[in-house]
């Protein structure tokens, strides 16, 4: 054990003194790896946040959820764009009727939206969303109030003039999301009372941050035509335990029997399982993944050719070292493993430094982009495992070389 110690040891010394002595050929050399690990460290590290971000905003619309639209959201058919166009938009009516032939839905809402500026006092806040919801909303999408409280059944059923609004239309409107619980809002010529305000989530799929969600029948009171740029839809939540895959079948028979299609009819509207379209985005981020390993393993290609090089000029400027070793009787197998461990050593400091260069990255970029880069220890490990497996393969016939000469021959190259 003390003997493998000082194997790894000494190969580790031999590593630096190699940096510390040839600085520049060393560096150009490592500069492969260090920009072959930087492209791994990088995309894999903005592509496993940028998926995360996006399973946290497909969450935020509604987990095991079925979106009824007139549009398909992941339309991969040759469907004309004019039927989806011609298909007539998601009712209010239909959501009772949806409800009473429903057995596996655990919550049916109805959403409908509109974009407007508003105002209050001397401020206007624009391209504020609108929505219009039922009772159940809250219990698909997830709302959290942080001040104030959400909106009860008398107003759903009454059509209250009351809203809850996104933390960035509370402080540009009123200052801050405390201040605005209680004051009244100008939509269009109807005056609403804030009853609470959400808390602040960033961007995302749905943009609560910008919106005011108030009950339907005060929306429609407000807009009497329809957006067909964002048409309203009904969601359907499963119950526990029932897949969508499950529901799906009697979504669609409940659907054509309320808009009463014969067999012979197609469908007129779209059921958009949320399950698949989270499913979809991991095949473009493996594909991304895919591309960004493929960039950096060129580099680390360029890389190992410099770290081989450094092997090759080490072994030749050591060639007495390893005849005197082999003399008083290092075996070829400690040979082998010293400048193995050497040549693994030297990519593993190109990796530390492809490393740093990320860190510095990720806290310029954390600062600009809309959603924080993280680089996970398992990415890390990754990374550096492969400039182990790199330094081996880069110093593999080096070291054989070392490992094979003849101790009297070695010596007298001197």
């Amino acid at each position: 054990m003390l003997k493998q110690f000082s194997i790894v040891w000494n190969s580790f010394v031999m590593a630096l003194q190699e940096l510390k002595v040839n600085k520049l050929r060393t560096f150009l050399s490592l500069f492969g790896i260090t920009i072959g690990i930087f492209c791994i460290i990088g995309v894999l590290a903005t592509v496993d946040s940028l998926k995360l971000k996006v399973k946290k905003d497909i969450d935020a619309i509604g987990t095991n959820t079925v979106y009824i639209d007139k549009w398909e959201y992941l339309n991969t058919s040759d469907y004309p764009w004019w039927k989806f166009v011609n298909r007539p938009s998601a009712k209010y009516s239909e959501l009772k009727l949806l409800q009473e032939r429903m057995t596996l839905a655990g919550h049916i809402c109805f959403l409908a939206n509109q974009t407007v500026n508003l105002h209050y006092k001397k401020f206007n806040y624009s391209n504020v969303t609108i929505n219009g919801v039922s009772e159940e909303y809250d219990k698909i999408q997830n709302v959290e109030v942080e001040y104030g409280r959400y909106i009860n059944q008398s107003e759903f059923v009454h059509g209250g003039a009351v809203g809850i609004i996104g933390s960035e239309v509370a402080v540009q409107l009123f200052g801050s999301s405390q201040a605005a619980v209680g004051k009244p809002l100008m939509i269009a010529s109807k005056k609403i009372t804030v009853i609470g305000v959400t808390k602040k989530t960033g961007s995302g799929l749905i943009d609560v941050d910008h919106a005011v969600t108030i009950p339907y029948f005060c929306y429609a009171s407000i807009f009497s035509t329809i957006n067909e740029n964002n048409s309203p839809v009904l969601i359907v939540m499963a119950k526990p335990g029932i897949s969508n895959t499950a529901m799906l079948d009697e979504l669609r028979g409940a659907m054509r029997q309320i808009r009463r299609l014969s067999p012979r009819h197609e469908d007129n509207f779209a059921l958009n399982d949320i399950n698949v379209l989270s499913k979809s985005t991991e095949s473009i981020f493996a594909s991304l993944n895919m591309g960004g390993a493929l960039i950096a393993g060129l580099s680390l290609l360029v890389g190992g050719f410099g770290v081989a090089n450094i092997m090759f000029v080490t072994v030749r400027e050591r060639t007495s070292q390893i005849g005197l070793k082999k003399a008083i009787g290092a075996k070829k197998g400690t040979i082998l493993t010293e400048f193995l461990l050497e040549s693994a050593f030297l990519c593993v400091l190109g990796g530390l430094l492809g490393l740093i260069f990320v860190y510095v990255l990720t806290v310029f970029l954390n600062k600009v982009m809309p959603f924080p880069i993280v680089i996970s220890p398992g990415i890390i490990s990754i990374a550096f495992s492969i400039c182990i497996i790199l330094g081996i393969l880069s110093g593999i016939i080096p070291a054989l070389i070392a490992a094979r000469m003849n101790p009297v021959d070695a010596i007298r190259s001197k």
